[in-house]
């Protein structure tokens, strides 16, 4: 739901069930519970417009995976990013050469901002 949100901005409940229906047959009572589930943990939220809610992401995409990352690492990871990175790597998650140039990018990226 997240995703369709990202991709195509705010929209009511109907407008994600039926944009998700190729690919998940949803009930709009299920579409509806969901999206106020995302809103409880803060990941989306709604404004009324008369008697209907147009539903939006809170954060972009980006922001939420580094959070989420951070979250696991702190559970999973006693903290160490390095440590979910280092099992990433071990366990085939990321492969070793992609780790080796997403580092280069950064390094390129912090180089530019100097």
């Amino acid at each position: 739901m997240l995703e369709f949100l990202w991709t195509h901005g705010p929209a009511t409940a109907e407008a994600v069930r039926e944009g998700l229906a190729r690919r998940h047959d949803l009930k709009d009572a299920t579409v509806r519970t969901l999206l106020r589930r995302l809103e409880q943990k803060g990941y989306a939220d709604h404004e009324e417009q008369g008697r209907t809610y147009i539903w939006r992401a809170l954060e972009r995409r980006r922001s939420l995976a580094a959070r989420m990352l951070r979250e696991l690492a702190d559970r999973l990871c006693h903290g160490s990013v390095e440590e979910l990175v280092t099992a990433m790597v071990e366990d085939e998650v990321i492969d070793p050469r992609e780790l080796r140039e997403l580092a280069r990018r950064l390094e390129r990226e912090r180089d530019g901002r100097r």
